[in-house]
């Protein structure tokens, strides 16, 4: 069989013929470290068996590829770093395909096929596909450190080197040559090669500050010319997501890496996976796109809006969206803040959920329905903090780091054993405020609802925590801040001097946080006196201002 594999080889991509005086390889710009093939016994360990995913005669997804694809030796983000290839199979039918992330840290083109390759290979079946996306590592030297470098282009040269630590001879091609190889391999299989652009990296170009650097004249051609010769698709991974980045705040775009201009976080892994799927979805003719989940549109999220209308969406905990039903219940002052408002002009959507802090309200996936329905012109109202304290890692595991700063750090989730970036308070709220604002829509944050807490007769305020946090990241991002905290503690604290403290009772419900009906139509009149006093573009949109 190898033979025979040889001989197709052969055919397909002609003689190679070494050069005396071979193109030099190209300089390793990107000067991160990640993890290498330091201990390939435990790569294989954690990586799956080839082919082992493969249900009945169904089809597998091979993903060949880099750090950028599957990051570390585990791929488990214990560095804080994701690959677009561990998302991946959320977006396939996996009762239909399986989808096996293959792709190690540190490989380049030459070294994926050199020690990876050959395991997989036999395990490609007709009727399969393998996506390969490679070329952050084919630079440095050819025969020494980690000698991982192709050679420049797409030619036939070849170049033979002895390693210098370790004395190994090897023939040395280029990258185009090494992706002829894969090409041609798998089509002896009887599969599909897919071939993709390089992911971008987190830099601008010096003639346009505004414009992520592509790899168009280099490996991205490269791999384009090679696709268009061999006639296999070819998807440009790194224009569809470079696109999505220059649209960001470039804020936001750093929210999309970790560590190193490289190597992405969750953020940055799920959008090239988006990006990734979008291309299959939009490459002519490429039959893995009848493998992808339908795309299923959000019908509730934004279903308020009629005839061009601005909507008001609230984002929160149990202090904004409660039980909401008995009178003698538990209330959120977004069930009252809609009655405030004009609903012939804007509609109003309490998003809010309780128990939630800013950092589960990204994570669970809510803020992402908003995203989507975000349209120029419409509001969020966004107020954090009663939850973003507490258990980060264990319990309810929902806490953000205190703070305002741009601090980060993993944390390992004692309930699901899972690794995750933990944020500042700050940042998760940058994040959201970001959002907005890339989307033509108006933010208004707002600090975090008083607590029925009181030292020596004063209610207690939030000016040296959360309220100064929140206060910060509105500030620094140019969002409109509405300081509800002190508006309604002010209005508590009046009626505990005249009437006695046993009358702020009336405002909360069961504890000192959640408020009874009394106490959410307190706080809802407290957002309008804020949106009047600021003078806040919302403020239009009230019965009476």
């Amino acid at each position: 069989m190898r033979t025979i594999l040889s001989l197709l080889l052969l055919c397909s991509v002609g003689i190679i013929r070494a050069q005396d005086n071979p193109p030099a390889p190209m300089e390793d710009i990107n000067k991160v470290v990640d993890n290498t093939l330091d201990s390939l016994n435990a790569a294989l360990t954690s990586r799956p068996a080839p082919g082992s995913t493969r249900r009945g005669n169904n089809p597998v997804l091979f993903l060949i590829g880099n750090s950028t694809m599957r990051t570390g030796t585990l791929g488990n983000g214990n560095n804080g770093q994701w690959g677009w290839g561990y998302y991946m199979h959320q977006y396939f039918d996996t009762a239909r395909i399986s989808v096996e992330n293959h792709a190690l840290g540190g490989t380049s083109s030459r070294t994926f096929y050199n020690r990876l390759w050959p395991d997989i290979r036999p395990n490609i079946k007709p009727g399969d596909y393998v996506i390969v996306e490679l070329g952050h590592n084919d630079n440095g030297p050819y025969d020494s450190g980690r000698a991982r470098a192709s050679i420049p282009g797409i030619g036939r040269d070849s170049l033979n080197v002895t390693i210098q630590e370790t004395g190994q001879h090897e023939t040395v091609f280029t990258y185009g040559e090494y992706l002829r190889r894969y090409i041609a391999e798998t089509k002896a299989a009887g599969a599909l090669p897919i071939i993709m652009s390089l992911t971008p990296r987190k830099a601008y170009d010096d003639a346009d500050s505004t414009r992520i650097t592509r790899v168009g004249d280099t490996f991205g051609l490269w791999a384009r010319q090679t696709a268009e010769e061999t006639g296999v698709p070819f998807i440009d991974l790194n224009d569809i997501t470079a696109s999505k980045y220059e649209h960001f705040d470039k804020r936001k775009v750093e929210y999309m890496f970790y560590l190193d201009r490289i190597h992405t976080s969750a953020f940055g892994a799920r959008v090239n996976a988006e990006s990734a799927v979008e291309g299959i979805r939009n490459c002519n003719g490429l039959d893995l796109a009848k493998y992808l989940k339908p795309i299923r549109r959000d019908t509730i999220t934004g279903a308020s809006r009629k005839d061009g209308r601005p909507v008001l969406f609230i984002c929160g905990d149990s202090t904004a969206k409660n039980y909401d039903n008995d009178s003698t219940g538990m209330w959120g002052w977004g069930s009252q803040l809609a009655l405030l408002f004009d609903t012939a002009r804007i509609s109003v959507e309490n998003h809010a959920m309780a128990g939630r802090s800013a950092r589960t309200f990204i994570s669970e996936g809510r803020w992402r329905k908003i995203y989507d329905a975000l349209q120029p012109g419409d509001f969020v109202i966004i107020q954090f903090g009663h939850n973003d304290a507490g258990d980060i890692d264990t319990g309810k595991a929902r806490a953000s780091l205190p703070g305002d700063d741009d601090s980060s750090q993993v944390f390992r989730m004692q309930a699901t054993g899972k690794y995750e970036v933990i944020y500042s308070f700050g940042s998760y709220l940058r994040m959201l405020i970001l959002d907005v604002l890339e989307k033509g829509a108006i933010p208004v944050v707002m600090s975090r609802t008083p607590r029925k807490i009181f030292h020596d007769g004063q209610i207690e305020r939030d000016t040296d925590t959360f309220g100064k946090w929140t206060h910060h990241a509105a500030s620094v991002t140019g969002a409109a801040y509405i300081d509800i905290n002190t508006i309604t503690a002010d209005t508590l604290q009046h009626l505990a001097d005249t009437l006695g403290p046993a009358e702020v009772d009336k405002y909360f419900c069961h504890d000192h946080t959640h408020t009874s009906l009394a106490g959410a139509r307190l706080n809802a009149h407290s957002i309008a006196q804020g949106l009047i006093a600021t003078n806040n573009p919302l403020a239009q949109y009230l019965l009476q201002h």
